[in-house]
C-alpha cells in the first residue's frame, strides 16, 4: 500500500484541478475539431473538383487519379478510389446547403459523412441526421442505428430548438475523432510518423529477406488494397509462396502486442481467400511480425487460442512465441532466421 502525501493541499485545490481539466478536453476537441473541419473542407474541394471535371473522368481515369495521389502521399489513405467517390458524393449533398449548414458539415468526422450519403437521399432527411450527430455526439455505428430505426419519423425532422455547439466532450463523437485514422494521415503528426517509419523500415527488411530466402516466394505487393462493402483495407505485405500454393499475409506492427491485431490478420486472410484466391489455392496464412516484450506472450496465447487458421505471431524484438503448424515447417523462415534479420533494425 503506497503511502499517503503529506502535503497540504489548499483548500480550493480540487475545483481549481476539475476546473483546469474540463478546459484542458474543451481545448483538445476544439482544436481537432479545428483539424477536422480543414481536413472536410479539402476532401469537399476534391469532391468539387470531381463533380465538375466533365464526362471524360470516368472511373478508369478516378483510379488513376487515386493512385497518383496515394503515389505523393503514401501516409494519407484517404485517398483511394471509393473514397474519392464518396468526396464527390458529399460535396453533392452539402453544396446548395446555406452557409450554416455548410459550418456544421466540416464539425462531424468523415465517417459520419459516408453513412448520410450512402443512407440517405432525402436532403431534409440528412440535414436532421446532420444536426443530431452534433447536438447528441453520435459515433458512425449509432448514426447507423438511429438511421436504420428512422429516428426522424419518430421525432420529427425539425430541430427548432438546434444550437450550433460543441458536442459533448465525453461523447462518442469527440472519442471517435481522436481516434480517426484520417485525422492522423492528414496531420501527420510526429509520433503517427515515427510509428510509420519504424514499419516501413522492418516491411521493407523483411520484403527483400523473405525474397532472398529463395523458397518458394513471390512478391504480390506491399500495402495491397482490398475493398470489403465500399471500406478500404491495406495489407502490410502480400507474397504468394509457390510451393505451398497459398498466398502469405504478413502485417507488422511496430508497438507491443494487441489482442486486435490476430482478428485484423484473420480479418485479412478472409478477404484475401474471398477476392484473391484461386479455387485451387490452399487457404491463405498469416504473419504478425510486433514489438513484444516477455509479459505479452500470455495475450499471444490467448489471441491465438481456438482460432483455425494458420497464424504466426513474431517478434522482432524477442522471439516467436507461436510458430505456424508443421507442415509449413522447410518453406517458411525458422525462429532463429526471423531474429537474425529482425533483431536490431529498430
Amino acid at each position: 500500500m503506497a503511502p499517503r502525501s503529506s502535503l497540504m493541499l489548499p483548500e480550493n485545490y480540487e475545483e481549481v484541478l476539475a476546473s483546469l481539466k474540463e478546459r484542458v478536453q474543451t481545448t483538445r476537441v476544439r482544436a481537432l475539431l479545428s483539424v477536422n473541419a480543414e481536413m472536410i473542407r479539402l476532401y469537399l474541394d476534391i469532391g468539387q473538383s470531381l463533380a465538375t471535371s466533365g464526362d471524360r473522368w470516368g472511373d478508369k481515369v478516378v483510379a488513376r487519379l487515386a493512385k497518383d495521389l496515394r503515389r505523393e502521399f503514401p501516409d494519407m489513405r484517404g485517398f483511394s478510389r471509393t473514397n474519392l467517390y464518396y468526396m464527390r458524393q458529399v460535396w453533392l449533398a452539402w453544396s446548395g446547403a446555406s452557409e450554416f449548414v455548410q459550418q456544421l458539415v466540416g464539425q462531424i468526422p468523415w465517417g459520419q459523412h459516408i453513412v448520410l450519403v450512402s443512407k440517405l437521399q432525402d436532403p431534409d432527411v440528412r440535414l436532421f441526421y446532420l444536426q443530431k450527430i452534433i447536438e447528441e455526439g453520435w459515433s458512425r455505428a449509432i448514426l447507423t442505428l438511429q438511421i436504420e430505426r428512422q429516428l426522424h419519423r419518430r421525432l420529427g425532422q425539425a430541430a427548432s430548438n438546434f444550437q450550433m455547439t460543441l458536442p459533448p466532450i465525453d461523447s462518442d463523437i469527440a472519442e471517435q475523432i481522436f481516434k480517426d485514422p484520417y485525422i492522423f494521415d492528414f496531420l501527420g503528426t510526429a509520433d503517427v510518423r515515427r510509428e510509420r517509419e519504424v514499419e516501413n523500415a522492418l516491411l521493407s527488411h523483411i520484403h527483400e529477406f523473405l525474397l532472398e530466402l529463395g523458397a518458394g516466394f513471390a512478391f504480390v505487393g506491399r500495402q495491397v488494397h482490398v475493398e470489403v462493402q465500399d471500406r478500404d483495407f491495406y495489407i502490410d505485405l502480400l507474397f504468394y509462396h509457390l510451393k505451398l500454393r497459398r498466398f502469405v499475409v504478413i502485417e507488422l506492427k511496430a508497438v507491443p502486442f494487441e489482442p486486435s491485431f490476430t482478428g485484423q490478420l484473420n480479418f485479412y486472410l478472409s478477404a484475401v481467400d474471398d477476392l484473391m484466391k484461386h479455387p485451387t489455392d490452399e487457404p491463405s496464412i498469416g504473419l504478425l511480425l510486433v514489438k513484444e516484450p516477455d509479459k505479452d506472450q500470455v495475450f499471444v496465447e490467448y489471441a491465438l487460442r481456438g482460432l483455425s487458421r494458420p497464424i504466426g505471431v513474431a517478434s522482432w524484438e524477442t522471439e516467436l512465441v507461436r510458430s505456424l503448424p508443421d507442415e509449413f515447417r522447410g518453406s517458411l523462415p525458422t525462429v532463429e532466421e526471423l531474429e537474425q534479420e529482425l533483431v536490431g533494425e529498430e
